[in-house]
């Protein structure tokens, strides 16, 4: 790494110029000592009650902080009051949700085998549980300042798994993560933790050196799929290899069938707009490829789409690299044969974009050539194939990379109330005959599969997975939920041991 360290400033993504200086990138001293720092807490985590005070506290001064954080934010991501201060209850809202799991203590997964010497062979004295893996490196996201950086479910699952964390500071908000790191310390001191149990880093040469540090036991990354690829491989070829989690990208397809088109086109296009157009499209989420019907009920659908995009109005996105690259990624798409621009998505003016919607013939997608469609742009645009049968969703659907989710837009009748009160019912039975074949198909592409939802927002709650096969992510985990705290933890059996050296949860 450098010798010397650059200044880190914070940029106004509406005017793409510098606002002031907000700290300085981390040289290879600087980052040894945070990442040694970070270890020598470990043994202060492991008492769980001081971790479930640490994940209470910070939460709560974050509340406290409320109007200066989302004042930061909205300074530095153009994300706007009402986003950001959504987006800072959510995050609140996981740090107490990880600290109740914390108390709780099933996330352990305490399992006993009594001796048994009738067994073949003999069953000693067993008794299992889950450690910390040690120090956690995350990754903040660009797009979520907050539930996905600094103070969100990465950090957040992390240190309820006992593990301090270092944070390697997202370049589009570092103002907001110095005001969050310093929150969280404070929280850490609070509950009589050393306030090294958080620490922050800025530089992209920091966050490279940081996956490589020795004393790095695992990493949380959201972010796209060139970086978290590069992030990934450096994990893996290090002398000891780690786990990295990274969430990378997603396209969410999007089925409409023959019955849903016809009964409600209206109420899709309508809802469909509104989801691709959340926060500018930035959502990890965002539905970005539809298969629609051909016809009269699909061409319903494609109006009430185009109507309700065409009214939205031309935002900024998070800097203006991203801005570039989304102007670029849909001329290129639109640029293909036999795509059309229903509402052309592109530059909205000097900073802005304007949101779109560019169709195509889903037959013409097999054929090769039209790679782009399937892959995920960044912002709000959604691309809509327009499929003649049943077997041309089927060919499609076998081109689609993993994603996070995949919608089933289905209809549904008097038969499906019937076939939920009946659990044996004969899944054809329904108002769709598409809809159990069509479900069947999308369960193996994605990590949540809805039915007739939209995927933007993701619930924190025990039975939510945010995860799915690559390019999604990395890993099997989900990043959002109870769960994820499994990321940062590895079972470990103590057989025969004496119970005074026994962890205090394995103790009779």
């Amino acid at each position: 790494m450098v010798a010397t360290a650059e200044p880190v400033w914070s940029v106004d993504p509406r005017t793409g110029k510098p606002r002031e200086q907000v700290a300085v990138t981390a040289d290879g001293e600087e980052l040894d000592r945070v990442v040694r720092a970070a270890h020598a807490t470990l043994g202060a985590l492991a008492a769980r009650p001081a971790r479930a005070l640490l994940l209470r506290t910070a939460a709560d001064l974050l509340d406290e902080a409320r109007d200066s954080v989302v004042e930061a934010a909205d300074a530095e991501t153009a994300l706007g009051p009402v986003r950001l201060t959504g987006e800072l209850a959510r995050t609140t809202a996981q740090l107490r949700f990880f600290a109740d799991i914390v108390d709780e203590g099933a996330f352990l997964d305490v399992r006993i085998s009594r001796p048994d010497p009738a067994t073949t062979p003999p069953t000693p004295d067993l008794r299992r549980m889950k450690i910390p893996l040690g120090v956690v490196a995350v990754y903040s996201a660009s797009n979520f300042p907050l539930a996905f950086s600094v103070p969100g479910g990465d950090t957040a699952s992390a240190l309820a798994a006992g593990c301090p964390v270092v944070v390697k500071a997202h370049p589009d908000h570092p103002a907001t993560a110095e005001l969050c790191a310093a929150l969280l310390r404070r929280a850490a001191a609070r509950a009589g933790l050393p306030e090294d149990v958080v620490s922050l880093v800025h530089g992209f040469d920091a966050g490279v050196e940081l996956i490589r540090h020795p004393l790095v036991a695992a990493a949380g990354f959201t972010g796209s799929v060139r970086g978290g690829r590069a992030l990934h491989d450096a994990a893996a070829a290090r002398p000891v290899p780690i786990p990295f989690h990274g969430e990378l990208g997603s396209l969410n397809p999007v089925v409409i069938t023959e019955a849903a088109a016809g009964t409600r086109a209206e109420e899709i296009g309508a809802g469909l707009a509104a989801s691709m157009t959340q926060g500018q499209g930035q959502f990890c989420t965002k539905p970005g490829f539809v298969l629609a019907p051909a016809g009269p009920a699909g061409d319903r659908f494609v109006a009430a789409l185009t109507a309700a995009v065409s009214e939205t109005e031309p935002g900024v996105m998070l800097d203006h690299r991203m801005r570039e690259a989304f102007v670029d990624g849909v001329r290129e798409r639109a640029a293909l044969p036999g795509v059309t621009a229903a509402v052309t998505p592109g530059a909205g003016g000097e900073h802005t974009v304007s949101a779109g919607v560019l169709t195509v013939a889903a037959g013409l997608l097999p054929e090769g050539g039209h790679g782009a469609l399937l892959e995920e742009c960044f912002g709000p645009v959604t691309v809509v194939a327009r499929y003649a049968s049943r077997a041309e969703i089927g060919a499609v659907l076998a081109l689609v990379p993993g994603n996070l989710t995949a919608t089933l837009q289905m209809a549904e009748g008097p038969a499906d109330a019937d076939a939920d009160a009946d659990a044996d019912a004969d899944p054809h039975s329904g108002a769709d005959p598409d809809a159990a074949s069509l479900l069947a198909e999308l369960t193996p592409l994605a990590g949540r599969i809805l039915v007739n939802g939209w995927p933007t927002g993701v619930a924190v709650a025990e039975a939510q997975h945010h995860g799915g096969p690559y390019p999604a992510t990395t890993s099997p985990y989900t990043s959002v939920g109870g769960t994820a705290i499994e990321r940062w933890l590895r079972p470990v059996t103590y057989q025969s041991t004496p119970r005074h050296l026994l962890p205090p949860e394995l103790r009779d």
